[in-house]
């Protein structure tokens, strides 16, 4: 988007979601910036990474515990990783759980602004405002480790380790939120493009929306969500809910939640659908729109709201 269109949003936005803009693009420069490409070759900015959050989700107010695991096959077998999760517990039905997630991994060679320190922010901003809510189901926030290649879509990934163990336990997750490249949109036509080409037909060719997908199976979940999306916040949002198989539509750690029977959805910008500077070094701070993402952060808030109330 260009910057007369940011301006021209901005203009528009209330002083508290200017303020918000400007602490998740604080928050994202921090990672993107000052940490920078995070991954398992570089375990030491891993680690810089998790222990941030799980500062900042501290000083949120939270009781913070890590899941750590061992990776189990590749160049890093052998080698652990931390799940980092800050729980909100709810007061009537705490054993029923709904879990809202963001990966703080990026590929190599990417500082990664878009993919996903866009999502953390907005993960840290979630948890920040429910800390001293009252819900009925209990609330967590997590962040994963290993989303990107090579662990993605393998048991390797910090969700897929975290949804076992959560199937092990008998843990009863209702819906599960994959948050993952939230900040980037332009107003240029033909700038969003889709897995499918048929898709072109139903959805958008302009880039200035969010998107919510899951597999046919979590449908009403889905659109559930999407409908009180859409009835909070001004920023238009699509639903496509497709066979897993689908090009893009398993894309991130929802995927893992599938694979032991939990209901799970992504909202995502559709990276490499739109996004020139997808897992690329050029994935910096400077290009993301943090206005769209005070209305994206806004709107998950009522989704969970809503989701936690049952």
């Amino acid at each position: 988007m260009v910057e007369s269109d940011k301006q021209n949003n901005g203009d528009q936005l209330s002083q508290n979601q200017r303020e918000l803009a400007d602490k998740l693009e604080e928050d994202v420069r921090y990672l993107s910036e000052y940490i920078g490409e995070r991954n398992m070759r570089r375990p030491v900015r891993m680690e810089k990474t998790a222990a941030w959050i799980e500062d900042r989700m501290h000083r949120a107010g939270y009781s913070v515990t890590r899941q750590t695991y061992q990776i189990q096959s590749g160049a890093f077998q052998g080698s652990s990783a931390d799940n980092v999760i800050a729980e909100l517990k709810g007061k009537r039905n705490p054993e029923e759980i709904i879990i809202i997630g963001a990966h703080y991994d990026t590929v190599p060679g990417s500082p990664g602004a878009n993919d996903n320190s866009s999502a953390v922010a907005v993960l840290l901003m979630l948890a920040e405002w429910f800390k001293d809510s009252s819900q009925s189901r209990t609330i967590r926030f997590v962040s994963f480790a290993n989303e990107e290649p090579p662990f993605f879509k393998t048991e390797d990934m910090g969700s897929y380790a975290y949804a076992r163990k959560a199937k092990e336990n008998g843990e009863q997750i209702k819906a599960m939120i994959a948050m993952d490249g939230l900040g980037y949109f332009s107003d240029q036509e033909g700038s969003q493009r889709f897995p499918l080409p048929g898709l072109g037909l139903f959805y958008p060719s302009t880039a200035n929306f969010i998107v919510f997908a899951s597999r046919v199976a979590d449908r009403d979940l889905m659109n559930k969500s999407l409908d009180t999306f859409r009835k909070s916040t001004e920023l238009k949002a699509e639903g496509v809910a497709l066979p897993g198989i689908t090009p893009g539509v398993s894309w991130s750690d929802h995927w893992s939640f599938w694979q032991f029977d939990y209901p799970a959805f992504m909202i995502t910008d559709t990276l490499p659908f739109r996004d020139p500077n997808y897992h690329s070094p050029a994935d910096t701070a400077e290009r993301l729109d943090y206005h769209h993402m005070a209305l994206i952060a806004e709107g998950l808030k009522h989704i969970i709201s809503s989701l936690a109330s049952g």
